[in-house]
């Protein structure tokens, strides 16, 4: 029927057998199958286990594409071979048929044959997501790590920190505390604090800012200036203790000149001394105020202030503004002191406070000065005791600063 349809048929030739080589004994390999020797592999492969996995191969077709013989000079397709996975990596027995086309079946390119195959994890599917977690340890002499790596069981610092160490938490305390800028910050949180405190209630500025290394004694009970001397020295200071103690200056009660004031104000300070009211170290600050003719009929009224700090071996002296009297005030004053008066070498019986007090409605003897000036005795007082603190704030050794 061949002969009828007008094809010739070629008997179908026998390939020529491949050149021997150091193989596995068995049956003949097709051409193209490398051949390994049973050292190249980590674990020899049993030949029973290739020779039938061999023979279970489909035959090879060399028929021609309407089921004739091929025609003689065609190439025969070569079929799916299966072979024994390898064990391991070969390292010997890797061999190629010289006879063979290595750029058969790649489209004429050559395919990459190394000697050493690489392991490479397949490339993940689009749309799976792979699990490390899944991922088992390889065994048999590969280092393969985990791609989970897990944090060093290390001590908390803030835990083991021991509070006495120098770098502990107190520190970090001091170090922080020590900074200039935080220094800064803090204060002036702490003065606007005490500034709401003593604005809702100005009868808690003593009790909040009284203490600290600076204590100073008034030598007087009168709220005028003991209130004023520790307004200016916690001011100046931060922190002062200041209290008052009452005194006398054995002179008259309205001195009269500069030298009366400033004996009147050591007098006092001299007094609490002998009386041991105070001991002979204590910073003492006085106040004595006094009427002075500074021009020919023009009087004014003066506040003489005494610092006296024997311990540091510190005497100050200073005076508050000066605050006009009229003339006709000291005329009284005077007319109403006896000629007799044993301390009128020193001043006045009268004080000019109690003759304005008696002329003039409204005003008091003891702060007179608002009335005349706008500007209370306490506030004159201030003003001189707070520059009186600064004098005495740059003499002191830094220590006690």
């Amino acid at each position: 029927m061949m002969e009828e349809s007008g094809i010739e048929s070629t008997p179908p030739t026998t390939p020529p057998p491949p050149p021997p080589s150091s193989g596995v004994s068995g049956p003949q390999s097709p051409p193209g199958v490398s051949a390994f020797a049973p050292g190249g592999f980590s674990s020899p492969v049993p030949p029973v286990a290739l020779t039938s996995m061999q023979s279970s191969a489909p035959p090879l077709s060399l028929s021609g594409p309407y089921g004739g013989p091929a025609p003689i000079g065609a190439a025969a397709p070569l079929g799916p071979v299966l072979s024994a996975p390898p064990m391991g990596p070969p390292s010997t027995g890797f061999s190629v048929s010289a006879g063979y086309d290595i750029t058969r079946g790649h489209a004429g390119r050559t395919p990459q044959t190394p000697l050493m195959p690489s392991f490479s994890s397949a490339s993940p599917m689009p749309g799976i997501i792979t699990n490390p977690m899944m991922q088992q340890p390889v065994s048999g002499g590969l280092d393969v790590s985990s791609p989970i790596t897990f944090p060093e069981d290390t001590e908390d610092p803030r835990v083991a920190a021991d509070d006495s160490a120098p770098g502990g938490l107190w520190g970090f305390i001091k170090g922080v505390a020590g900074n200039h800028m935080v220094k800064t910050v803090l204060d002036k949180t702490k003065h606007s604090v005490e500034s709401m405190i003593t604005t809702l209630d100005p009868g808690m500025a003593p009790y909040i800012k009284s203490g600290g290394d600076m204590d100073v004694v008034v030598t007087s009970d009168k709220e005028v200036k003991v209130a004023a001397v520790r307004d200016a020295f916690q001011e100046v200071f931060g922190l002062a203790m200041v209290t008052g103690e009452a005194s006398q200056s054995n002179i008259a009660p309205q001195p009269l000149g500069y030298a009366a004031g400033v004996k009147g104000a050591q007098e006092r300070i001299d007094s609490l001394r002998r009386a041991a009211v105070i001991h002979e170290k204590q910073p003492v600050v006085s106040v004595e105020n006094f009427i002075a003719e500074l021009f020919p009929d023009k009087w004014f009224d003066i506040g003489c202030l005494i610092l006296d700090d024997p311990g540091n071996g510190i005497h100050l002296e200073t005076f508050t503004q000066a605050t006009p009297v009229a003339l006709e005030h000291v005329q009284q004053a005077q007319a109403l002191t006896p000629p007799d008066y044993n301390l009128r070498w020193s001043g006045l019986l009268v004080t000019v406070g109690e003759v304005l007090e008696r002329n003039v409605p409204n005003v008091s003897r003891t702060d007179w000065h608002q009335a005349f000036t706008g500007m209370s005795r306490r506030q004159m007082i201030y003003s001189a005791a707070k520059a009186l603190a600064g004098m005495y704030k740059q003499r002191l050794p830094p220590r006690t600063v």
